[in-house]
């Protein structure tokens, strides 16, 4: 037998895992229930038991005997030797997120916990009621306890508080590499901006101005994401203020999307962009649920797997080849004065705007950049909170050229700072990034994927999707994921070739 099988050591670690995972999951679901299904008034006692289950969460994971259970383990060169070998991510993995969690006092979890709960029925008010006022005392306490956390996790020399959140999300993610990434990204997206607002041939905007009955909507969506392989037997789609996807493990995913009777487009792209992360998630697989090899790599490749779904597939030409006939079947004849160029070209349409999840391709990762920068402000304390909606607006109107109209389509529109989600931004780019990459190397294998999506067949792509990333859990981090399946480190070469080869035709510049 293996050294896996017969270590004591490595089987109470995992053991110990398990434990530490079920009630970190039973956490999500108290997220989750409050985001879609708690009454309004439960909030102030979800936010107790979030609080405890959370500080209860913090002391079993840093009980000191976990310490020395992976330190026994990294001894043993059979449980270690092999870095890619599941024993040795499992220990890697475990050792990160018990350092990081040993750092942090269970005092400080427990008011973060409570924080999130109270700040996000705060920021749902405020975001409603298109107030920032609202939520700012609560921002405010945010980034105060976020600044404290970064202290206690520490920065490298030269690097700065940000860096600090930024490792929970995407281990090794520094702002100084981010900003390496996005300047020159920001310049090449601007010239494809430029070039294409310049054009004068435009797409018609017919489909994202039609008004269509939300029951139908939801009939329709549900029909795509049945198609486009999310199991509904291992999962769930309901509705939410901001669409999220969470759950339990691979066996349980429950998602969120939101419709409005003008803009069918929207729930499309928000229901395919959750199916991406509800696919990646049912592919971990059950036999390591609970350990690191049974849990996404990093936000980046989880965000990857996202927008591969909404956009590589679900603003192709091929997508809409099989998706414009099924309209007629849930809308009638509300959709039948639609041409097939008016709603393949309305997906596509680029166009400045206001609100990040409903961003076209071209304008989106402007949004993120922004985002970037303002956390790393408010983090270093070179930025009031105070100041946030004119700070934001400004830069909308440096970067997109467009005047910000109110707070709720400004800087209250994500909900991630009020769940205490600063360093996470960034993972959305980077997601872009990974996820062209990979989208060309499977191309490259699967010659005939565009036909097939034509036709309504999706399942290679799943199958290959399954195969070369979710199945491996943990086993790579991020970068050397990129490696191992496409053999070459990340680039954004890949994103700009997606771009312009389908957006330029549209838009008759090619």
């Amino acid at each position: 037998m293996t050294a896996t099988a017969t270590s004591t050591e490595y089987n109470q670690l995992i053991k110990t895992a398990k434990e530490c995972n079920a009630l970190g999951s039973t956490i999500s679901l108290l997220h989750w229930d409050q985001e879609v299904m708690m009454p309004k008034n439960g909030i102030e006692f979800r936010a107790d038991q979030i609080s405890l289950t959370s500080r209860l969460y913090h002391e079993m994971k840093t009980n000191p005997k976990n310490g020395d259970l992976i330190s026994a383990c990294e001894a043993n060169d059979d449980l270690v030797g092999d870095p890619t070998s599941a024993s040795a991510a499992n220990i890697r993995e475990i050792r990160h997120g018990y350092d990081r969690a040993t750092k942090l006092p269970a005092s400080l979890v427990e008011e973060e916990a409570m924080l999130s709960s109270r700040g996000q029925s705060a920021w749902a008010e405020a975001r409603k009621n298109n107030d920032f006022s609202e939520f700012q005392p609560w921002l405010e306490k945010i980034v105060n306890l976020l600044q404290r956390k970064a202290e206690c996790y520490g920065w490298s020399e030269g690097g700065e508080p940000w860096d600090a959140l930024a490792e929970d999300y995407e281990p090794g993610c520094t702002a100084a590499s981010v900003s390496e990434v996005f300047t020159p990204l920001r310049v090449k997206l601007q010239s494809l901006l430029d070039d294409l607002m310049g054009s004068d041939k435009k797409p018609s905007n017919k489909f994202n101005e039609l008004v269509l009955p939300i029951d139908h909507q939801k009939k329709f969506v549900n029909a795509i994401a049945s198609q486009i392989g999310f199991d509904f037997q291992s999962g769930r789609l309901d509705e939410s203020t901001h669409p999220f996807c969470s759950g339990t493990h691979c066996n349980d995913v429950r998602m969120t999307t939101r419709f409005h009777e003008n803009n069918v487009n929207d729930a499309i792209g928000s229901t395919m962009h959750e199916c991406g992360h509800g696919i990646y998630e049912q592919g971990l697989l059950f036999t390591n649920v609970g350990t690191p090899m049974g849990s996404a790599v990093s936000l980046g490749i989880h965000e990857s797997q996202s927008r591969m779904w909404e956009n590589q597939v679900g603003r192709s030409e091929a997508f809409w080849k099989w998706c414009y006939p099924k309209m007629g079947e849930f809308f009638g004849d509300a959709t039948a004065h639609l041409s097939f160029d008016d709603v393949y070209g309305g997906a596509n349409i680029v166009k400045p705007d206001f609100i990040r999840v409903e961003a076209d391709e071209a304008t989106y990762n402007m949004h993120i950049m922004i985002r970037f920068e303002l956390e790393r402000l408010l983090m270093k304390g070179e930025l009031a909170v105070a100041d946030l909606p004119d700070a934001w607006n400004a830069r909308y109107q440096e970067y997109l050229g467009i005047d910000v109209p109110s707070d709720t389509k400004g800087c209250l529109q994500d909900i991630h700072w009020s769940m205490t989600s600063m360093g996470y931004f960034p993972t959305y780019t980077l997601g872009n990034l990974y996820c062209a990459q990979f989208f060309e190397t499977a191309m490259e294998e699967i010659p005939d994927m565009y036909e097939q999506f034509a036709r309504g067949e999706f399942g290679t792509l799943k199958t290959w999707l399954n195969e070369n990333i979710h199945c491996h859990g943990q086993r790579f981090r991020a970068a050397d994921l990129c490696v191992h399946v496409t053999g070459k480190p990340l680039s954004s070469d890949p994103l700009m070739r997606h771009l312009e080869n389908k957006l330029k035709p549209i838009y008759g510049l090619a």
